[in-house]
């Protein structure tokens, strides 16, 4: 094999075309809501980690649990990345009527590409936070939360930081 690209070889770089069932595609027995999304630095250096917040409340009449699943999107890149990339995921237990914060740090390390080596690029990045993919559509609804945030600095290799 001598095309190590994994375009259209895996659903990550399929480009528009949706999986059939991607990561996280279920049933629930309640409904969830996701807000407060945020994130700190919204600006932070290339080598820096990013902290996460978001709160989940469990609206529905069940205890149930969510996996709460963290997706990264380069709003630009040197090289070509998937569309987006899971950065964390973590499964919670809510009672019915009641709500959780979860915290959750996000490496520089996982928002490195490969360029003949593994590098950290500063640029706009996207992060996403629900019950799914960003854009999948299911037929039990479950919100996905955005928000942006900036890496400056200069473009490094991964282990020069």
């Amino acid at each position: 094999m001598e095309n190590y690209t994994m375009e259209g070889r895996t659903y990550r770089y399929y480009g528009q075309e949706a999986p059939l069932y991607p990561f996280g595609y279920g049933l629930s027995y309640t409904t969830f809501r996701y807000r407060d999304l945020v994130l700190s630095p919204s600006v932070l250096p290339v080598c820096a980690n990013l902290s996460v917040s978001v709160v989940l409340e469990n609206t529905g009449l069940r205890d149930s649990e969510e996996v709460v699943q963290l997706y990264l999107r380069w709003e630009q890149s040197s090289v070509p990345v998937p569309r987006w990339q899971l950065v964390a995921f973590r499964r919670v237990a809510v009672l019915a009527g009641q709500e959780a914060k979860l915290v959750f740090q996000v490496l520089a390390e996982q928002r490195a590409v490969w360029a003949q080596d593994w590098r950290l690029e500063p640029g706009t990045f996207t992060l996403f936070a629900g019950g799914q993919q960003p854009g999948q559509k299911t037929r039990a609804p479950s919100e996905v939360l955005s928000a942006q945030f900036s890496v400056t600095g200069t473009a490094r290799p991964l282990r020069g930081c």
